[in-house]
């Protein structure tokens, strides 16, 4: 009883998978772990024991099934957000990848098409594949930017049923304005995803994609509490877009899909923003620590909207991976040629690296 009988290629599995490899950074318990964009910072006291007493409560009613519409968690990003923004606009899951999930399944599926501008976040590929969809990509120019006429260009050409955009980008850090969301609206009429995962790292004055919600009834402009908010092991992800859109979504999320205890951890962390927020400021001041000494040391640095750098000019990536593991030190080899990415962590954690760097040399 339970030993392996059969591989993975004698079951009868969706032909559209074979072959496939499954999501997944390579995790290792070194002391210096700065390879998956979490927020490495510890969620402060005062907050861990609001959530604690928060989901304590919730736990005398945990015999029910939870509030289905999550209504209290709704009116709470919903005035995070601000913009205007309604609770009957927001949606929520188990991590804005699930989220991401609930509109390819309402609007992807067999025969229809997903569209992003390589390199991006791998998981919109999976996800993708996971519905029955097809992902095309597009292509990026010098630095990994994309110019509004570009974009719409190559989205119009493609006339894809869902469009990722990655605001900031992901593997790349790089930014996105809002006029190349604008002009990749114009130029298709399927759904239109501004994934803003990294969007509290961004400049404070930058406008968010939020801004253009208003007539514009495919945009989705999806979040995660995940990195500003040191949420990552809560598996916390939401939405705004216009409420049909997110009427559609209830045609595919699974019966209460959110439990009352993320509910309730959910909307505490809410309760302290500011707190919780504080610790961007950290990280951003450890992300431009980082990239000004890469640079120093020779590397091609990028710029940088995200709470991690990406850094080119690496002459042997798998044997500086190997190196700085050596020394205790995890980052990610994203499989982009020359290049290496790294998290900013806290800074202590952030001088680990540089010293290991600085230490293997060139």
């Amino acid at each position: 009883m339970g030993g392996v009988t059969v591989s993975l290629d004698d079951l009868p599995l969706r032909e559209d998978l074979r072959g496939q490899q499954p999501y997944g950074a390579p995790q290792a318990p070194l002391p210096v772990a700065l390879n998956v964009n979490e927020n490495t910072h510890p969620v402060p006291d005062e907050v861990a024991d609001d959530i604690a007493d928060s989901v304590a409560v919730a736990l005398r009613d945990v015999n029910r099934y939870p509030d289905r519409e999550f209504t209290a968690l709704r009116e709470g990003f919903a005035e995070y957000l601000g913009h205007g923004v309604q609770p009957e606009q927001v949606w929520a899951a188990n991590g804005s990848n699930e989220v991401l999930q609930h509109v390819l399944q309402a609007f992807g599926g067999p025969g229809r098409t997903a569209f992003g501008f390589a390199p991006t976040y791998s998981m919109y590929t999976l996800l993708t594949r996971g519905v029955g969809s097809a992902f095309l990509s597009g292509e990026r120019g010098p630095g990994f930017t994309l110019t509004a006429e570009s974009a719409a260009d190559q989205v119009a050409a493609a006339d894809s049923d869902v469009v990722f955009l990655c605001a900031p980008n992901n593997p790349t850090g790089t930014p996105l304005e809002n006029d190349v969301v604008e002009a990749v609206y114009d130029a298709t009429d399927g759904i239109v995803i501004v994934d803003e995962a990294y969007r509290e790292f961004a400049p404070r004055d930058t406008p968010s994609a939020l801004q253009l919600l208003q007539g514009r009834p495919r945009l989705v402009v999806s979040r995660t509490m995940s990195k500003a908010f040191a949420f990552a092991g809560a598996r916390v992800g939401y939405l705004a877009a216009d409420p049909a859109l997110v009427d559609a979504l209830r045609l595919v999320r699974l019966p209460y899909h959110l439990s009352a205890l993320t509910q309730a951890a959910a909307s505490a962390a809410l309760r302290h923003a500011d707190t919780m927020l504080a610790m961007v400021d950290d990280i951003v001041e450890q992300r431009e620590r980082i990239s000004a000494t890469l640079e120093a040391l020779g590397y091609t640095v990028y710029p940088t909207w995200s709470n991690f750098v990406l850094f080119g000019g690496v002459a042997d990536p798998r044997a500086t991976w190997q190196a700085l593991y050596d020394r205790g030190v995890l980052i990610r080899d994203i499989g982009i040629p020359g290049h290496l990415r790294v998290t900013a962590g806290t800074e202590d954690e952030t001088s680990a690296f540089l010293d290991a760097l600085a230490e293997i040399g060139r």
